[in-house]
């Protein structure tokens, strides 16, 4: 055969691997609001950008009539690519090729992905859209499972590893984009569960849709399996594209530095007015961060989950920064135990790929309560505060109001190694609250008094004045200033441009034993 009949079979045969499905089953995706596999990693990647590997790989399953059923790729299309000029490895799983299933041959084209990525210090990208294991391949379409399970797990902390469930993922196949480090899900696309519905209705009698179990909007919400949920496939697949802007490629490397024409000491007046005079009234946390990054520009990660705490991704001088600030206006910023196990695992990933992190204090404490305790508000609020122990990266508190009891210690205070503490005028650093501390203290006085309701609102004011205030911690060098809200922008970019060369490490161990 000549080179050129040779080149023919080669064109004939990618082009038969480029089908897929088929176009009929190709309609039938479209049919239900999904792309493609590769029109996926069209939108996904920099045009032109994609070059596959494995293309020609093929099932090896004799049984069940699938020996004379075989199609290149064999359901996932894998390969390299760029996003905003940067490497990036990648699979798409093909829904219309056996329905996406997990074979052996399958898996072993993520793993090599996997490995790839792990070795070259590249970020990897998964759309997941599967049917799950392959049942006619048995305990090899499990163990190929578990490939990639351990492929994920080496990978942590190494490489992002990003995860977008485009279909159904069930069983199994949810443990691989569980132990990523960010799951991006589409309303009415993804569906994710250990077990579907019918089978919750056999052992449970409950009756419940594939929404409520494992839908979008449930798992950003209630589970928080997601960090990120949009409307569209083609909105999540550019939000990961955003996303990977804030990260370096591996943790070897420092975040990139995008140049601003937001001057860094730009000040903001409206920064004055953001805190209410009277210290119980809410207000929103966003309009602080979002007054004082870069160009107010702020991606933020869980948002419709535990939303007593904000965590995201932003820029302070052209510097990528994670930030993490609670919410007064929900739940009054208390820690509980979804905010703590959000917020910790936020703080361990930004610290993995070195990652300044600011943090915006206003927590009034943990929140009470026979269901936190029995829940283990104990252990999950220790996962925060062995988060922020742990990192290295620089760190810079800015305290706006309150900052009560162990929740203080908790919020990257000095004395778990945070870097930069500063306070504005209307910090309150406490034990607890006036209210609390005046029924503690003076509980006889009160109670003797002509007018308990006047003596105690005295007493509280006196309590305010005398310890709720910045100048106390900042005597004893807990709070290195007490800033004009105004400067905040330019004090925190300075602070970070202090301490870019930062160096700190911890004790030399095989690793640390977080209480999960």
């Amino acid at each position: 055969m000549s080179m050129k009949e040779k080149l023919k079979e080669l064109e004939n045969r990618a082009a038969n691997a480029r089908k897929g499905g088929g176009a009929e089953r190709l309609a039938r995706q479209h049919e239900r609001g999904k792309l493609g596999a590769r029109e996926r990693l069209e939108v996904l990647l920099d045009e032109g950008s994609f070059v596959e590997l494995d293309r020609f790989v093929e099932h090896g399953c004799h049984d069940f009539g699938l020996a004379e059923e075989r199609i290149p790729g064999d359901g996932v299309i894998t390969g390299y690519g760029r996003i905003d000029g940067r490497s990036v490895f990648v699979f798409s799983q093909d829904f219309t090729v056996f329905g996406g299933s997990l074979s052996e041959a399958h898996a072993g084209k993520i793993v090599k992905v996997l490995d790839l990525a792990t070795k070259n210090g590249t970020p990897v990208v998964g759309l997941n859209d599967s049917g799950g294991a392959r049942i006619q391949e048995g305990v090899a379409s499990l163990g190929g499972y578990a490939d990639i399970f351990l492929r994920n797990t080496m990978a942590s902390g190494v490489v992002p590893q990003i995860s977008a469930i485009l279909g159904p993922c069930a069983g199994g196949a949810v443990y691989s984009p569980a132990i990523t480090d960010f799951v991006f899900m589409v309303d009415g696309v993804s569906h994710m569960f250990v077990t579907g519905p019918n089978v919750v209705k056999t052992v449970t009698h409950e009756d419940v849709t594939f929404e409520e179990l494992g839908g979008a909007a449930m798992h950003a919400s209630r589970s928080g399996i997601a960090h990120f949920r949009s409307k569209t496939e083609v909105m999540a697949l550019q939000e990961i594209r955003s996303l990977l802007s804030y990260l370096p490629q591996n943790n070897q490397e420092n975040p990139p530095f995008q140049s601003t024409n937001d001057r860094p000491d730009r000040g903001d007046e409206e920064l004055l007015s953001i805190v209410p005079d009277e210290p119980q009234l809410p207000y929103d946390m966003h309009e602080v961060v979002e007054r004082v990054v870069d160009e107010g520009e702020f991606l933020e990660v869980h948002k419709d989950f535990a939303q007593n705490i904000i965590v995201g991704f932003s820029r302070l001088g052209g510097h990528s920064i994670g930030i993490i600030a609670n919410q007064p206006a929900v739940l009054a910023g208390v820690l509980d135990i979804d905010a703590s196990v959000k917020a910790a695992r936020f703080v361990r990933f930004c610290d993995a790929f070195n990652i300044p992190l600011i943090t915006f204090e206003d927590v009034p404490g943990f929140l009470p309560g026979l269901a936190q305790e029995h829940g283990g508000i104990i252990r999950h609020g220790a996962k925060l505060l062995f988060a922020y122990c742990e990192s290295t990266v620089p760190k810079l508190t800015v305290i706006t109001r309150k900052a009560y009891g162990g929740a203080y210690d908790v919020m990257s205070s000095k004395h778990i190694r945070g870097d930069l503490n500063f306070a504005w005028p209307t910090a309150e650093i406490a034990v607890m609250g006036p209210k609390g501390a005046v029924e503690v203290l003076y509980r006889k006085e009160i109670a003797l008094a002509d007018d308990p309701e006047g003596r105690t609102s005295e007493l509280e004011q006196e309590f305010r004045d005398r310890f709720a205030n910045p100048y106390l911690a900042a005597a004893r060098g807990y709070v290195d200033d007490v800033i004009d809200p105004r400067d905040t922008r330019q004090r925190l970019i300075s602070g970070l441009e202090a301490l870019v060369q930062k160096r700190d490490q911890n004790p030399p161990k095989k690793h640390g034993n977080i209480p999960l």
